[in-house]
């Protein structure tokens, strides 16, 4: 799945043209690598969210396509 449909499945990020916007402009980091917004996501990937002050890094746990939005966060487990 591609990384910013998977930012938008799991409700890291409201929307896909956000997540894509986000991709450009190298907030978002997989495996400590910045990445365009076509990226292969798959199982055990670590991806690192800095947006503005805050910063989240999850480790992908599952890359469904369609998910409710209860089971949204079984996608991804969060890292301290």
């Amino acid at each position: 799945m591609r990384l910013d449909k998977y930012l938008k499945v799991s409700r890291l990020i409201k929307r896909r043209t956000v997540a894509n916007e986000a991709c450009d402009e190298a907030c978002i980091l997989v495996n400590g690598r910045e990445q365009k917004a076509g990226y292969q996501v798959k199982p055990g990937d670590v991806i690192q969210l800095n947006l503005g002050k805050r910063t989240l890094k999850v480790e992908v746990l599952s890359t469904e396509d369609n998910v409710s939005k209860a089971d949204a966060s079984g996608m991804y487990r969060e890292i301290p």
